[in-house]
């Protein structure tokens, strides 16, 4: 088992991060029109392209379901594309898949879960300095990912690893905490939906910060490969 020791540099954040109100709020609508793996909705600020949600199927019944995932690929006047997705979430071997393809007035829900955050931050003090910040938001501590990290013996998570860990803690967001930037990253499709202007890390832990104090590599793979740079790590796995 190897210690990775905590090495703090703080970080002052801008103007525009410390007067952040919520980050983002959830939005409802309906299907206006479908075409093919694609739809519009009606448009609003609360709709960024790259943020995603579900789309909402109500039977005679009155039973309600979830039928699709929906991304945000366009904007324009007062409508907004979404593209269908199959949900996989909440996914169950044991369970049928609904079989229901979205129609015109099924309702959608954007912004799903971007009240769940997972945190990927360089020192404690960053991960103090967002958290604190940001307080109606349920941040999902780092402990918890790296232990799963430990138990997958991969001191380097990767796309998939997020996305394994985003559905184990029903969170559809990931911050990342990055030298002069920070990043809302979408867990389910990857693309960044909001930058923050930050100041400059010096230091960093790796993976990131956590105070699980060893996460250990395997020899089977190149998978298990440590990170050297925290900053460039990062940058590389969400195209920044």
């Amino acid at each position: 088992m190897r210690n990775f020791l905590a090495i703090t540099a703080l970080l002052l954040l801008t103007q525009q991060f410390v007067n952040a109100s919520p980050i983002f709020n959830e939005f409802n609508t309906d299907i206006l029109e479908v075409n093919g793996a694609t739809a519009t909705v009606k448009n609003s600020d609360d709709i960024l392209i790259g943020s995603s949600g579900v789309v909402i199927h109500t039977f005679k019944s009155g039973v309600s379901t979830i039928v699709a995932r929906a991304d945000v690929t366009s904007k324009e006047g007062e409508r907004a594309t979404i593209k269908f997705e199959e949900f996989k979430q909440t996914e169950q071997e044991a369970f049928p898949k609904p079989g229901i393809l979205p129609i015109i007035g099924d309702k959608v829900k954007l912004n799903y879960l971007y009240d769940r955050v997972l945190i990927v931050a360089p020192n404690y003090d960053v991960y103090k300095e967002v958290t604190e910040h940001f307080k109606d938001t349920q941040w999902i501590h780092p402990d918890i990912v790296a232990a799963y990290l430990a138990k997958e013996y991969r001191p380097n998570p990767d796309k998939e690893i997020f996305q394994k860990v985003c559905a184990i803690n029903s969170a559809s967001l990931i911050y990342f905490a990055l030298s002069e930037n920070g990043y809302f990253v979408d867990c389910n499709n990857f693309k960044t939906i909001k930058a923050l202007k930050t100041e400059k890390i010096k230091k960093a832990q790796v993976p990131f910060y956590t105070r699980i104090t060893g996460i250990e590599t395997t020899w089977v793979t190149w998978a298990g490969k440590e990170i050297t740079d925290y900053d460039a790590y990062y940058r590389n796995l969400i195209g920044q």
